[in-house]
């Protein structure tokens, strides 16, 4: 008789064939029933809805929700797909969305489909599909975004809701920005008739400066004998000029992002003192600071460390090469990094304090906080060399977030955008708050990136005057809950908010409290 682990061992074997097939939703009738229970008893898969499953992980705790949302795009254009086949269509305000970049799991997915059942589909952490019976439209008028299909831009743009462009601002200009003219608006607005839309939409592209492709819109609608009467469907205007150069929608988002959020920030956080006169003072505070700096930084991230473990490393009471606890103990090596790192990031503040430009100090620098940051662990052969590189090369997911960070290609388009954007920035707290919040947006990297944007924050706070801020463990949560409503919400107030109150000195007490 076959051992259990060889048992098991043959289950896994038929759920990665499913998955070298590409399955992400995975239907009851792809295993038998003796496969399904044993995987799903050892934590390998899990039930989305009934008589469905996803691939999991056995050590994914009780109520985590990371593998479900890392998974839900992929796992909708799966299971949509194998229930209609091309008959299926995501609603024109989510096509706009996804168009734009914005991967924000929503509590309800809305798809059209002749075959819709008209009620919702429940899925795990509140989640659900409510699949609409509705015609489709026309197939030029559907667009295929990673087995998601959407309503291609300039068709969603004309069917969507009105509110579209009050309630989710952000991506309705992101696509508009997309369009080098206006014959694909005119197509969809031409062979409906839709004189009352073709007056909204004109009204949208001029509200970001795209007047050439406004006019042609209304000369067209005119030409074939239909008056439109043109109207701003936002209720704000954007406060800077959209770039014509080519960039990636999540790069235009961003853009977006920092001029719909500064105003916010700029009314409401603490005054900036001004760069200190005695910069060895304001150095010697910053060196102060690292002890609890690391512990509580460190912290947030799940490592377990303790004062007397970073007291050791900052030492040199550590060794690697001797010590094979220390070789293979993972927060050693966290802690190690992180006090080179902290190096590192003490030259970027000297150079800021030094009247540098904040933005290109840290775009010159940031990487150098990264490499440092993880070479004890290339060092002790628990990472790659490869993996000091840079920027990412495959996708990565925050745990716990309806946040989908952008793709690899992406990245590389947006990390530039953002220290241009913090060079030209002319208020600091603008610089403080969006220089963290837009960094770990875009999740950079595929570790660190957490430690990096508190790094980045302390750079902008130095050149502020503000002192060396430490974001204790003890808050963590109110921490991400901010930094979800920014990330999700687009409401930069909870985290400007959490922040200001760090600097005026409120929440600093205690911060080691395993000490307590």
């Amino acid at each position: 008789m076959a051992a259990p682990q060889a048992k098991l061992a043959d289950s896994l074997e038929v759920l990665r064939a499913l998955q070298d097939n590409g399955a992400v939703a995975i239907p009851s009738t792809d295993l038998t029933r003796t496969h399904r229970e044993r995987l799903r008893k050892a934590g390998f898969i899990k039930e989305a809805m009934k008589g469905w499953y996803i691939p999991s992980s056995p050590a994914e705790e009780r109520g985590e929700t990371t593998a479900w949302y890392a998974s839900f795009w992929d796992f909708s254009a799966d299971y949509l797909s194998q229930r209609f086949g091309k008959d299926w269509c995501v609603s024109p305000e989510q096509s706009l969305a996804l168009h734009a970049g914005n991967r924000t799991v929503p509590a309800q997915l809305l798809v059209r489909a002749p075959k819709g059942g008209n009620k919702p589909t429940t899925l795990l952490h509140d989640t659900s599909i409510f699949d609409v019976r509705a015609t489709m439209p026309p197939p030029h008028a559907v667009a295929v975004l990673d087995g998601l299909r959407l309503y291609a831009p300039a068709a969603a743009l004309v069917h969507a809701s009105p509110a579209v462009f009050t309630q989710s601002p952000t991506d309705s200009r992101t696509v508009l920005a997309e369009f080098a003219d206006a014959s694909e608006a005119l197509v969809h607005l031409l062979e409906g008739g839709r004189s009352t839309v073709a007056g909204r939409i004109a009204g949208a592209f001029r509200n970001i400066g795209r007047d050439r492709i406004a006019d042609d819109i209304a000369h067209g609608m005119k030409a074939a004998g239909y008056a439109i009467r043109e109207s701003d469907p936002f209720d704000t205007t954007p406060q800077f000029a959209m770039p014509h150069r080519k960039e990636l929608p999540d790069t235009r988002r961003i853009r977006l992002m920092w001029s719909a959020m500064r105003g916010v920030i700029a009314d409401t956080f603490p005054e900036a003192p001004g760069r200190p006169n005695d910069t060895s003072a304001y150095l010697a505070h910053v060196e102060d600071a690292y002890a609890a700096d690391a512990y509580n930084s460190l912290s947030i991230e799940g490592y377990r460390v303790s004062p007397e473990l970073i007291e050791r490393v900052r030492e040199g009471n550590w060794n690697p090469d001797k010590d094979e606890q220390d070789r293979e103990h993972r927060d050693a090596l966290a802690a190690r990094g992180y006090y080179l790192a902290f190096q590192t990031v003490k030259e970027s503040v000297a150079a800021v304090l030094g009247s540098e430009r904040p933005g290109s100090v840290a775009e010159r620098d940031h990487g150098r906080w990264y490499r440092e940051l993880f070479a004890p662990s290339v060092t002790a052969g628990l990472a790659k060399p490869a993996d000091l590189a840079g920027y990412r090369n495959g996708s990565v997911f925050i745990r716990g977030s309806r946040h989908r960070p952008p793709p690899p290609e992406a990245v590389r388009d947006a990390m530039p955008v953002l220290f241009e954007m913090i060079d030209a920035e002319d208020n600091p707290a603008v610089r403080i708050v969006l220089g963290h919040f837009i960094f770990v947006y875009i999740h950079p990297y595929m570790d660190g990136n957490g430690r990096i944007g508190r790094f980045l924050m302390n750079v902008m706070m130095a050149a502020a005057g503000h002192p060396w801020t430490v974001i204790p463990v003890r808050r963590r949560d109110a921490y991400m809950d901010a930094l979800e409503q920014a990330s999700t919400k687009q409401d930069i107030g909870p985290f400007c908010d959490f922040l200001g109150a760090l600097v005026q000195g409120r929440h600093q007490p205690d911060l080691f409290p395993e000490l307590r």
